[in-house]
């Protein structure tokens, strides 16, 4: 899968920002990184300790830039930057605390130009990565919220289904109206939904996905009532709107969207139904139990979880990550850029 990634980032190297640069796993990703000439690294930490570190696991960084918080020449400029930012949330002593964190220096360092991305997470929490982002970094012109996806990849069964792409299985609990303070509607459920649709098939595409955008719920074509089923099928026709190119129907079942025969007899005349490569749930707990029995049970390598609608390339890593998935989400995140 990260034939055509690799190949790309080897022609343009991005500068990616490590917020974690004295952890192990993220020094021997950095070092594998930087030898394959596919990224220019930034590891955020004290000098010594990372190189300390480095040293300890026999991990090569010398073609890394190491930047500490705590001696960074242009920190009151940066401070001046974030203040300015926050309007008035943050006073300036405030935005120093927090710049001498490295979830937030590193958000900074991206937001300034220094570096094209961001991978974090792998001690951070991610409300701890994402949080920065959304308060610096902020959505990308047109969007209203940040969602993610998961690229699923394996190497056997149906050719159709070997890379795949589910979201939101990590950021959005779920898709309320948003309300003003006189009570009036300014973004309804259904276009959040339909947002998160239309960014999901934009990173599949990415990977090579030729996304057919299945909207998931227990019913399909009205079978159900309840629950989402109304949010998933005005889901759907507001997303056909926003993208009329777009493959993408609803709402139906699982078996419906994967088995020509099933979405066929259920969804009769649907180009999607049966053939859906890249699923949209209804809710947080349905994607994120969704994704996991697909990786194992299903044998799918889980890539993400990969942050969309924001302005730059920020992506959280799991805290349980080993140094193999930093080197994968440092690819994918600088192939955003």
């Amino acid at each position: 899968m990260f034939t055509k990634l690799t190949q790309q980032l080897k022609a343009d190297p991005k500068k990616i920002v490590f917020t974690e640069g004295h952890d192990a796993r993220i020094l021997e990703a950095a070092a594998r990184l930087l030898k394959e000439g596919l990224l220019k690294v930034i590891l955020v930490g004290n000098v010594e300790e990372v190189k300390a570190k480095a040293n300890q696991g026999g991990f090569d960084i010398a073609g890394a830039e190491i930047v500490d918080p705590a001696t960074y020449p242009g920190m009151d400029e940066m401070v001046a930057k974030m203040v300015e930012l926050r309007r008035g949330k943050m006073s300036e002593e405030e935005c120093r605390a927090a710049l001498a964190k490295g979830n937030y220096f590193g958000t900074m360092l991206v937001k300034m130009g220094v570096a094209d991305c961001l991978l974090g997470g792998a001690t951070y929490s991610t409300a701890d990565t994402v949080r920065p982002a959304l308060q610096l970094i902020k959505t990308k012109p047109g969007a209203h919220l940040v969602s993610s996806c998961f690229i699923m990849n394996r190497d056997t069964g149906d050719e159709a289904l070997r890379r795949i792409c589910m979201g939101d299985c990590a950021i959005n609990l779920s898709y309320e109206d948003s309300v003003d303070k006189d009570g009036n509607v300014t973004l309804t459920g259904a276009q959040k939904l339909a947002e998160v649709a239309i960014e999901c098939a934009k990173c599949a595409k990415i990977f090579g996905i030729d996304p057919k955008v299945a909207m998931l719920s227990f019913s399909t074509k009205g079978s159900g009532k309840g629950g989402t089923v109304a949010l998933s099928a005005e889901a759907t026709k507001v997303a056909q709107e926003m993208d009329p190119t777009l493959a993408i129907d609803g709402e139906m079942q699982f078996d419906a969207a994967v088995s020509p025969t099933v979405g066929q007899l259920k969804f009769p005349g649907s180009t999607v139904a049966g053939y859906a490569n890249t699923f949209i749930f209804p809710l947080i707990e349905a994607g994120n139990i969704g994704y996991k029995i697909a990786q194992r049970l299903g044998g799918y390598d889980a890539y993400g979880p990969i942050l969309l609608g924001l302005n730059a390339p920020i992506n959280d890593l799991s805290r349980g990550c080993n140094a193999e998935e930093v080197y994968s989400m440092a690819i994918i995140t600088a192939a955003l850029a």
